[in-house]
Parts: structure tokens; sequence; C-alpha cells
């Protein structure tokens, strides 16, 4: 499955999912397996780690954590989008401020950012509502930030429109948290119930 892991080149005939959507090796007529209940609850796990660029022990935590609160919330898949979403690497990618998740984990963690004004290297740290994040001024004006996506945003990011939860200026480089994400904005390729089950077992 296409999981526009690598930004625009995703978008664009040089995506390698367009050029060989089919697994390497010797080209051969390959019988279509069928996924056991438990391969397909892995599928789906193994899709939304990759999809939000985690690691296994990080992602166990996130998901354990929402399984604890289970009757305690009166929707578990929601939860685990909002709080996947709100880690500050994802809310970079999804001001536009990088073109992937690997790149805005990247960037933050290179210390490109400031929340509230204060500088912030941690990709997992919880935006909330109200937070500021910016662009470290020093970081455009001296031409430190490593990529030319980067340094040319304000021209990049003119025609582009983060979620409803959230603001953008484009002229201060400055995004702002205005709201809560949504599971149907936030549309993850996976069924997220399979992943609990996974992880119940």
């Amino acid at each position: 499955m296409k999981l526009f892991l690598r930004g625009e080149k995703c978008l664009s005939p040089k995506c390698p999912m367009v050029k060989k959507a089919y697994p390497p090796g010797p080209k051969r007529k390959r019988r279509v397996r069928a996924f056991s209940e438990y391969g397909k609850e892995l599928n789906e796990k193994q899709k939304l780690k990759n999809w939000y660029n985690l690691k296994e022990r990080q992602f166990r935590k996130y998901v354990k954590g929402v399984l604890e609160k289970r009757g305690k919330v009166e929707d578990e898949a929601l939860l685990l989008v909002k709080t996947l979403e709100s880690r500050l690497d994802n809310v970079v990618f999804r001001l536009g401020f990088a073109k992937s998740r690997t790149q805005a984990k990247q960037l933050v963690s290179h210390g490109h950012f400031l929340v509230n004004g204060k500088s912030i290297d941690v990709p997992s740290y919880p935006a909330k509502k109200g937070d500021i994040i910016t662009l470290k001024p020093q970081k455009v004006t001296k031409n430190r930030v490593p990529t030319e996506r980067v340094q040319n945003l304000k021209n990049l990011l003119k025609k582009y429109k983060p979620p409803a939860w959230l603001e953008l200026n484009v002229e201060k480089l400055e995004g702002k948290v205005i709201g809560e994400p949504s599971l149907e904005e936030a549309a993850p390729p996976v069924e997220i119930p399979a992943i609990f089950e996974y992880y119940s077992r």
C-alpha cells in the first residue's frame, strides 16, 4: 500500500510504488497469500507505525496508553489518532514546514523550532491547543536550514492549506494549534480496531 512516506516524491512519477508496484526479486507468478487474523492485525499495526514514522517501542507505548483507558473514553480510535497527530514532528509536517514526517522529525531533533517561544527538540512533544510553533528566525536568516524546502518556505506555503485544527501564518513562518485533530481529517489508512486487538493478545 502507498503510505506517502516520502512526501512530494510520492505524488510524482518517480514514486517507487509507481515505478515498481510489485515486490523485488525474480518476476514470476505468485500465489495470493491469505493472511490469518493475526497477520491482518500485524499488517495494520505496521502500516500505522510506519505512517507516523515511529519505532516499535514508541508505538506500543501509545497504543497501550489508550488501551488502559478502555471504557473510560468514548472513542479509543480517536484518542489514539489525537495522540499521534499531536506529536510535534507531526504538527510540523501538517503545517507544511516539512515534506515528510521523517524530515519533520529530523528538523525538530536538530532544534529548528520554537514552541511558545521556547526551543523544543523532542519530536514526541505533545502540542496542545493554543501552542504556537515557529521556525527559529536565526535558522532562516543565517541560511542554516539544510534543505531547500525549508529555506524557500514562504513561497512553497502560499498554496498550502493545513488541517482545520491548525492555523498557518506564512509571513511569520508560524503555526498555531487552534483545535483538536479529527479521525476523518487525519484519515490513517488502517483499521485501528485491528491494532488494538493485536496489542490485546
